[in-house]
């Protein structure tokens, strides 16, 4: 009898996802415009890829060991992607993230088993993140911070980026990404900059008084740390507006259903693909849309 396979973990099956092209939002000039759907990773969203990141390279240094707690603050897709990570390595998960977030995204967190601590609107996530270190110091779990961890950036730069790279055959003119934490667009576009020095890197950031999940303005007392503005060529401003109606749009004309951040991203690179000619233009749509739904965003 033949030895059984060696199936893969659900750990396995993060990254690898697919790239596309779109049909009907078209980019003119014979330009290509790609989306990589990052809904498909395990926990459906980008976030998978840093989570695991983050907890392997802190295992391998041994700051932490299976069975220890983790905090972190999150706005939500991070927060679901380490609640799998950590259900998935042995480690017990406390998230932090204000109140104002869909339903989905807590539930999803509590399903891995998390526990979900939500401090308020006004709080955000800038007092969420203020929370998770205080309790750090108070010797209630070990911090990650995405925010300020290279392991994040890593995660794209070891995977992310090459798969692009791959993907496109060398072919990528622009990489266009949403700006959160900015682990995605920092490593991703490390990356294909050491393939191509001319690849453009372009980040998404809310217009002032636009509120769009997944993307932020940060202060400047809570910008990431893992931000070099230097490995980003361009940065857009998106207001909610454009970024919800681009979001019904990829689920209504091209059969993608992503979140708001997504619709962010695509409505960002039409504009990049209004002033260009041949061009190959990467778009990350970064997670699902079914964890939006109760906020409304598809009922319009």
């Amino acid at each position: 009898m033949s030895a059984f396979p060696k199936w893969p973990s659900v750990a396995d099956l993060v990254g690898h996802t697919p790239l596309v092209r779109l049909q009907r939002l078209h980019a003119g000039r014979n330009n290509h415009l790609l989306v990589k759907l990052e809904g498909d990773n395990p926990a459906g969203s980008v976030k998978d890829r840093p989570a695991f990141s983050m907890i392997r390279q802190a295992e391998q240094r041994g700051d932490i060991r299976p069975g220890e707690r983790i905090i972190e603050a999150t706005s939500g897709n991070t927060g679901i992607a380490l609640a799998m990570a950590a259900a998935v390595m042995g480690y017990r998960m406390t998230l932090i993230m204000p109140e104002n977030l869909s339903d989905e995204r807590k539930w999803s967190m509590q399903a891995y088993g998390a526990e979900l601590i939500l401090v308020t609107k006004e709080q955000g996530m800038e007092g969420a993140r203020d929370l998770a270190l205080q309790m750090e110091r108070e010797g209630k779990g070990r911090v990650l911070n995405q925010f300020a961890n290279q392991d994040n950036p890593l995660a794209h730069y070891q995977s992310t980026g090459p798969e692009i790279w791959e993907q496109t055959q060398g072919r990528v003119t622009h990489f266009v990404s949403s700006m959160g934490t900015t682990g995605t667009i920092m490593g991703t576009g490390r990356y294909l900059k050491e393939q191509n020095p001319a690849v453009q890197i372009v980040g998404l950031q809310p217009e002032e008084g636009s509120s769009i999940p997944g993307i932020r303005r940060w202060p400047e007392a809570y910008l990431p740390s893992i931000f070099d503005p230097a490995g980003v060529d361009r940065v857009l401003d998106i207001s909610q507006q454009e970024a919800e109606a681009m979001t019904r749009r990829l689920a209504r004309e091209e059969g993608i259903f992503a979140g708001v951040s997504s619709g962010g991203s695509v409505a960002g690179a039409l504009k990049i693909a209004a002033e260009l000619e041949n061009a190959v233009i990467v778009a990350i749509v970064c997670d699902r849309g079914d964890r939006y739904l109760s906020t409304g965003v598809f009922a319009v």
